[in-house]
């Protein structure tokens, strides 16, 4: 009875995080009083922190840009925020879907997006670079070859070792055929464009898997091996909300997926919820989720050895625990949720020093309004946690977690 009264109210909340998104992706009703704090950032070869957010246009007949801020004092100022003035469109920056920013090898800067078309739930994914340290972009190009009115959502994007650009979506190009077809398809799927030209191109579109969640982020991270790889929310037969993942290849030749996460929730929901990923330098896999494994439902992490063995996953927070982050650097590794109390919300982090063997948890950042997902980066000095919040704006924290006392 427990677990199904917990089911019970989790598609209730699905359903509104639906209600949701359809005001967000439907920008023929532009409203001017949404909160879309989606943000994200990356540091330049100088060591200066850059965040990218949306900037709302001043009406309804205008479209919206992305703001660039800069910090050369690890976030404790900013430089006026600089609109991009090549975009001119709908952005999405809320939730799961926001901007994402990195930098290439030679200092370049990218950008990619996602721009809601009028159709609810459908879009493009959308990127711009600048090739003189963001003093000017280019026009926005379109990444996938695909132009029909359907979801392109959700995009991640990450750089090879290389420097070759991925990047991942969801994509339901499979599920309308299917549908036309008269035949039943579980979810989405997930495809992926490659640049190898500093993102003067891309080719694609290579899909990647069929049957993924609709409107979970994809989390990227690059093996020992400087390959990209992927994870993400996965339906499997028959309606299991598990994880998959699978390595990215330039070629777009397919790779097997192989499944990560075995909590056997089954819902026909989609909880908005996607994981992270990250690897340490001996072949390790560090990720997070969110499931509803038995009776008890929350935010759960594991590591996987190099050959793929999966640890016994660990429960993190409380039942309010949502959308955790993961980095590793050397023996560290660092975990980030965010996490309301009632009242207000906090960013709880749980490290260790020592490749897992233990740790130490505090909490490092609050606020009593409106926020967006905490989200990691690893910087010229550490590991770093970056959170905007509408009360304090984008804070920057580095985690010393070997300066924590242990209690």
């Amino acid at each position: 009875m427990k677990i199904y009264i917990y089911r019970r109210l989790f598609v209730l909340l699905c359903c509104a995080c639906s209600v949701i998104a359809t005001a967000q992706t439907n920008h023929a009703q532009h409203t001017t009083n949404k909160i879309e704090l989606g943000t994200s950032s990356a540091v330049d070869a100088q060591g200066r922190w850059w965040v990218a957010s949306k900037a709302a246009g001043e009406s309804d007949k205008n479209g919206d840009t992305i703001v660039l801020q800069m910090s050369t004092d690890a976030g404790q100022t900013w430089s006026t925020p600089k609109p991009i003035d090549t975009i001119n469109e709908a952005i999405a920056a809320d939730g799961e879907s926001r901007p994402k920013i990195a930098f290439g090898s030679k200092g370049e800067l990218f950008i990619a997006y996602n721009k809601p078309l009028a159709k609810p739930y459908t879009g493009d994914i959308r990127f711009v670079r600048s090739l003189d340290g963001g003093v000017h972009f280019s026009t926005p190009v379109t990444v996938h070859a695909n132009r029909d009115l359907i979801t392109h959502r959700f995009e991640s994007m990450i750089l090879d070792a290389s420097g070759r650009i991925y990047i991942a979506w969801i994509d339901k190009r499979d599920a309308e055929a299917a549908r036309a077809r008269k035949e039943k398809y579980a979810g989405a799927a997930i495809y992926y464009a490659v640049s190898d030209d500093a993102g003067a191109s891309f080719q694609g579109d290579f899909k990647l898997a069929e049957h993924s969640c609709e409107c979970c982020r994809i989390a990227l991270a690059l093996n020992p091996a400087g390959m990209p790889v992927a994870m993400w929310r996965h339906v499997f037969a028959p309606n299991v909300r598990d994880h998959g993942m699978a390595t990215l290849s330039a070629d777009g030749v397919a790779q097997p997926m192989t499944r990560v996460t075995f909590d056997d929730w089954r819902i026909d929901a989609c909880p908005h919820h996607g994981p992270a990923l990250a690897f340490a330098d001996d072949g390790t896999r560090h990720q997070t989720w969110f499931n509803v494994k038995g009776e008890q439902g929350g935010v759960y992490y594991a590591a996987a050895s190099a050959d793929g063995v999966l640890g016994k996953p660990i429960r993190l927070g409380s039942a309010q625990a949502e959308h955790a982050d993961v980095m590793v650097q050397g023996r560290q590794i660092i975990l980030v949720l965010k996490q309301f109390n009632g009242t207000s919300t906090s960013i709880f982090a749980r490290a260790s020093l020592d490749g897992g063997a233990s740790w130490q948890e505090r909490e490092i950042a609050s606020t009593k309004g409106h926020s967006d997902q905490p989200h990691l980066l690893r910087t010229l000095t550490g590991i770093a946690l970056q959170w905007r919040t509408q009360q304090e704006g984008v804070q920057i924290k580095l985690i010393e977690a070997e300066k924590w006392q242990t209690k």
